[in-house]
């Protein structure tokens, strides 16, 4: 049996370069790794203006169909809502969904934004996230690429109508977060956890570190992923 290809997808203001050291060491273990840069993240300048949550899931399904078989899906943070989207739009094409300091999320990300697109915040303060373990370096460079998110992404949702996606093998890496602290919040109703009372199959990791463990601890990260794609490789044939 052959592992699936592993697609990988980042969150919030980043492109695939974000996966560099993760999908390195991935590589170098001999797994088929494609991180991939979302519409309107691809730099500073590129048009944001339509794109749309839609546009997401519809790239992220074009990733999948480009690997050329059912592949582990990795998404981070703000990818987890089109992330669990794709399962829904083509579940049998993935093998595993990994979500990393995320979950499968419905509803929209920021309802009631009304700017036309939403940059990292100038100070990290207002970022409000996990930073343990990122190096002054790690984040002079995330300010330095950082791109605006699209508002139509913000703003949008999906609606789910394939209970296939119920099924989808599932690994939720915990970071700036508990796994118990993620059950809590999903019992409470947050929207970035809907999708985890509707799934059957999932497995928790608890890897305590920054909200972005891609650049916080990058080699437990592809570890994690590794394995995943490693007990997934009966899905995807010989």
């Amino acid at each position: 049996m052959t592992t699936p290809p592993i697609v990988l997808v980042p969150g919030f203001w980043l492109g695939a370069w974000a996966w560099d050291e993760v999908a390195a060491q991935l590589r170098q273990d001999g797994f088929d790794v494609h991180p991939i840069t979302l519409p309107g993240l691809e730099s500073p300048a590129a048009d944001r203006s339509t794109v749309s949550f839609a546009d997401h899931v519809d790239a992220i399904c074009a990733a999948v169909a480009a690997a050329g078989a059912p592949v582990v899906l990795a998404v981070h943070s703000g990818a987890g809502m089109p992330g669990y989207a794709v399962t829904d739009k083509i579940p049998d094409q993935v093998a595993a969904m990994v979500y990393v300091d995320t979950a499968p999320g419905k509803g929209s990300s920021d309802p009631e934004f009304d700017g036309a697109e939403m940059p990292l915040p100038p100070t990290w303060e207002e970022l409000d996230e996990n930073l343990d373990g990122i190096s002054e370096e790690q984040l002079a460079r995330f300010r330095e690429r950082a791109v605006p998110e699209p508002a139509g992404v913000l703003r949008g949702e999906w609606t789910f109508t394939n209970d296939e996606r119920r099924s989808v093998p599932t690994t939720i890496i915990c970071t700036a977060f508990t796994s118990e602290q993620y059950r809590q919040y999903a019992g409470e109703g947050y929207g970035f956890l809907a999708g985890v009372g509707e799934l059957t199959d999932i497995t928790w990791v608890d890897l305590p570190t920054s909200h972005w463990p891609m650049w916080s601890r990058p080699s437990d990260l592809a570890a994690i992923i590794a394995d995943v794609a490693t007990k997934a490789r009966g899905d995807v044939g010989t």
